[in-house]
């Protein structure tokens, strides 16, 4: 399937608000959901499409990185992932990113009926399994060479440790977790519930253990039964050579910590490039201007041009027109994921003297008076069309 708008998706439009996805979302995961449509071979893909696009949209970073960037935005890599259903309750584990564990990475329907009634339909809510921590988002700001060339920063990262007294266990040293009396260590307990549905059977979280299967009765005096801590440490972290302002670096596992042995979320770092004071960038090229005076753009010269990191040499040819661009390969900026680098485009500007002497201007004037018309071609050119259109 081509891919389409992730507001096209939703059926909204730019700018749609949280709620609005939301509940745009609700309504087509249920219509969508492919054990509702067994003869749509293509309700698997649908569903996946959906889940992909409310993945973006919900998260406001990715979506303010799509509005601006589209698909080509620097989050957009990876798609919804697992992290499409955070909030509605639609697994997390399945192999697609939206199933609820099985191997086919779609959830059944009583997953939907977990993220709208608290259960389903005689089905396992999996409670007590695995949960991956959630991504932390952090900023930072580099110079443009920096961004170009590549370096090293230390940032502060805040995130939960597994407690060391406990080994995150949550229990004071020298006892253990014991299993939950009420849910048998399952995490979960079965309940009737009347729906517009039906009378339904859910499954939901144990109130005693609150989901986990166990019972601290002795917490760890460090962490209170957390099995973790905040901590706040310095990293230090590579920014890769060739990164653009508005792109993120993602550095893997150092995110919040999984519950129940989930995998740890991931730091997405946003990075924003200070503006250079002679360099514009577009990908990897530069773009600078550069000023000459009249004598060297008529006669010809060699000038120092800025690169970023020695001025180099340029030989401007005799005649040189006021606006014309030169490109000097290799001088530009590193690819991101590439061995090569982009060129450089330098502007010529020839800068008009001021204040003449009286002398300067007489030379001025006898130069002028020297020339026979055939010295400057745009402006021949110019007067010929004139006449033309004036008969003249």
């Amino acid at each position: 399937m081509a891919k389409r708008d992730y507001y096209e998706v939703l059926g909204l439009k730019k700018g749609a608000t949280e709620d609005e996805i939301k509940k745009a979302y609700r309504q087509l995961a249920k219509k969508l959901h492919p054990d509702l449509n067994p003869d749509d071979p293509n309700a698997g893909e649908k569903f996946k499409e959906l889940n992909e696009a409310y993945g973006v949209l919900s998260d406001p970073q990715k979506k303010a990185a799509y509005d601006q960037y589209g698909f080509d935005g620097p989050s957009m890599g990876g798609g919804a992932g697992g992290s499409g259903f955070g909030g509605f309750g639609f697994g997390g584990g399945g192999t697609s990113g939206f199933g609820g564990g099985g191997t086919s990475g779609f959830g059944g329907f009583d997953d939907i009926l977990n993220s709208f009634f608290g259960g389903g339909m005689g089905g396992s809510a999996r409670y007590s399994g695995p949960i991956d921590g959630d991504d932390l988002q952090m900023q930072i700001t580099i110079t443009f060479e920096e961004a170009a060339k590549g370096c090293e920063k230390e940032i502060n990262v805040v995130r939960d440790e597994e407690c060391a007294e406990c080994g995150g266990t949550g229990a004071k040293k020298g006892t253990s977790p014991t299993t939950c009396p009420t849910c048998k260590g399952t995490g979960q307990v079965r309940v009737t519930q009347n729906t517009p549905f039906g009378r339904i059977q859910n499954v939901r979280a144990c109130d005693a253990c609150r989901g986990t299967g166990k019972i601290i009765k002795e917490p760890c005096p460090r962490c209170n039964g957390r099995g973790r801590l905040r901590t706040s440490k310095k990293r230090t972290i590579r920014v890769p050579a060739g990164i653009d302002n508005g792109q993120i670096i993602t550095v893997r596992g150092q995110g919040e910590l999984g519950e129940r042995g989930g995998q740890p979320g991931d730091l997405q770092i946003f990075v924003t490039v200070r503006p250079h004071r002679y360099f514009t960038r577009k990908g990897y090229d530069l773009y600078c201007e550069v000023p000459v005076t009249f004598s060297q753009a008529a006669l010809g010269a060699q000038i120092d041009v800025p690169t970023l990191d020695k001025p180099v040499k340029y030989d401007v040819p005799e005649g040189t027109q006021p606006g014309t661009t030169f490109r000097i390969r290799g001088q530009g900026v590193q690819q991101l994921r590439g061995s090569g680098k982009g060129d450089l485009f330098v502007k010529v500007n020839v800068e008009v003297p001021k204040k003449l002497t009286e002398k300067q201007k007489d030379l001025l004037r006898q130069f002028d008076s020297s020339m026979t018309g055939r010295e400057y071609e745009q402006k021949k050119s110019f007067f010929d069309r004139m006449k033309d259109a004036f008969g003249g």
